[in-house]
């Protein structure tokens, strides 16, 4: 990072709004940010939590935290009370740094964390905080394997498992992505809509490393994107399915400049054949696919020679990528072997850029890592062409406009209610958000709880994603499988006759 800033002083490194910093003034508010932190008792090696939308200051501690060697440990702004206290108990984050609408929140748990030394609240008098630390840079010693980053996954009992990853590993991470990308040249713009802090920041060096700009966005809105893809002269984006769909849809998007575009990335959940196409017709032939996961990336990436491609044997347009040339992909059966190619099971992956562990969580660690290779928990297939295919879900995961929801986390909050004997939740799809929640609940005769009681208390308690879309009330009980156990599979399957895959994108 610091040689970029030697040879691209002067460019602009990030814009947002009307805010412009060059890279000279971007790294000195890094090495500010890093010595205020260590000035509040952090040391290297320490984890720092955040809870932040896109903005200059979500880029200070991308940078101080590689200068001063302290952990990011990013929240989800959408995610419950419970779930941040969880996070940042679990990889015990001695301070937290938040923006100033999320300070209340943060402040009203602080009690429940022991390891929490500080909150740091970006309000009115932060930047005279930064202009009082010091502009020189620390000398700390950073060994490539010290932990850099720790992101937040699913697991299989619905809480948020914590993927530590090293400087190397989230180098290597972020630099495979850009394999089959365009070149970056020096000025290129990136525009960040989805969060920096979480996948969107898989970009953000690769763009920082070869003197171009990052542009953030802190909210979402087709009417907005488009225009500063046409003002700014994006070259790169990422974009979940569910934006591109809002795009397509917003009658502001027709007519559009999009000729700066080198590269839109659709990731974090899948696309629809409908949407993928208008999309190419729009925009041109920009679109690139990839597949991965925090546990493991990337995995499989396609661009539009790839996607839109006529290959016999394959079928590009249903893909989610193509086996990336420094991963290892295999699609194992029920005793971990490999199945022959074409055929169908749960997708394994190596990469430079996956976790080693759950922080932690050796349970869960022994259950996802076999001899090396990380289980996915994705049912696929791998064609003699390289092309990946999703198919269903090996977990009981929903993927709702690019958002991990656990069944578990839902049937929690809604069996708490007392008119509530039983509930299954699981997904469905939507032409909207691709999948949704839907739950279905064993009701005592006489109830009186109504469907939209059950989907506000979800939405209060989990975060207004987690809310299900629809609840179905019955007075017989859930299907069971052999051994006693709720049937989800069973349950959903008939929401889903119409389509050909058991995953649905926007």
């Amino acid at each position: 990072m610091a040689q970029a800033v030697r040879c691209n002083r002067e460019r602009i490194a990030l814009i947002h709004g009307d805010r412009r910093l060059t890279f000279g003034e971007a790294w000195e508010r890094g090495i500010r940010l890093a010595n205020l932190l260590l000035s509040r008792g952090a040391l290297p090696g320490d984890r720092i939590g955040s809870l932040e939308d896109n903005g200059i200051s979500a880029a200070d501690l991308i940078q101080a935290c590689a200068i001063a060697n302290l952990t990011r440990v990013p929240l989800y702004a959408r995610n419950s009370a419970e779930a941040h206290v969880h996070m940042l108990a679990n990889t015990q984050c001695k301070l937290v740094i938040v923006d100033a609408h999320y300070a209340g929140e943060m402040l009203s748990i602080r009690g429940q964390l022991p390891d929490l030394v500080d909150v740091i609240v970006r309000d009115a008098e932060f930047d005279g905080l930064l202009a009082e630390s010091s502009s020189e840079m620390p000398s700390i010693t950073i060994d490539p394997d010290d932990y850099y980053v720790i992101r937040h996954t699913g697991g299989t009992t619905g809480k948020p498992k914590a993927v530590a990853y090293s400087h190397r590993s989230w180098l290597a991470a972020c630099r495979d992505w850009f394999y089959i990308f365009p070149q970056v040249l020096a000025g290129d713009r990136c525009l960040h809509v989805g969060p920096i802090s979480h996948g969107s920041g898989y970009q953000y060096l690769p763009i920082w490393f070869a003197g171009g700009c990052n542009v953030l966005m802190d909210h979402f809105s087709a009417e907005a994107m488009v225009e500063i893809i046409e003002r700014e002269r994006v070259a790169f984006c990422q974009v979940a399915a569910t934006m591109l769909r809002a795009i397509l849809d917003h009658p502001g998007s027709v007519g559009r400049d999009y000729s700066s575009l080198k590269c839109m990335l659709v990731g974090t959940a899948p696309i629809h054949e409908r949407t993928a196409r208008a999309a190419r017709e729009l925009m041109g032939d920009i679109l690139y696919q990839g597949y991965g996961q925090t546990e493991v990336l990337p995995v499989a990436f396609m661009g539009p020679a790839q996607w839109f491609a006529d290959v016999p044997g394959s079928q590009p347009i249903n893909a989610c990528g193509m086996v990336m040339p420094f991963a290892l992909v295999e699609v194992w059966d029920e005793n971990n072997h490999p199945v022959p190619t074409g055929d169908i099971g749960e997708i394994v992956a190596k990469a430079d850029g996956q976790m080693t562990s759950f922080w932690n969580n050796p349970e869960e660690t022994a259950e996802r890592i076999v001899d090396g290779w990380i289980k996915t928990g994705d049912i696929g297939r791998l064609d003699a062409n390289g092309y990946l295919y999703l198919v269903d879900r090996a977990t009981d995961m929903i993927v709702s406009g690019g958002y991990n929801i656990w069944p578990l986390d839902l049937e929690r909050v809604i069996a708490a209610h007392p008119d509530i004997i039983e509930v299954a939740v699981f997904g469905v799809p939507h032409a909207k958000w691709g999948e949704t929640p839907l739950a279905v609940c064993v009701v005592r005769d006489g109830y009186a709880v109504s469907e939209q009681h059950l989907i506000t208390r979800v939405a209060e308690e989990l975060g207004s994603y987690m809310k299900p879309s629809r609840v179905v009330f019955q007075l017989e009980p859930l299907v069971r499988s052999a051994v006693g156990k709720v049937n989800r599979k069973a349950l959903r399957e008939p929401y889903w006759m119409d389509v050909d895959r058991r995953v649905s994108g926007s």
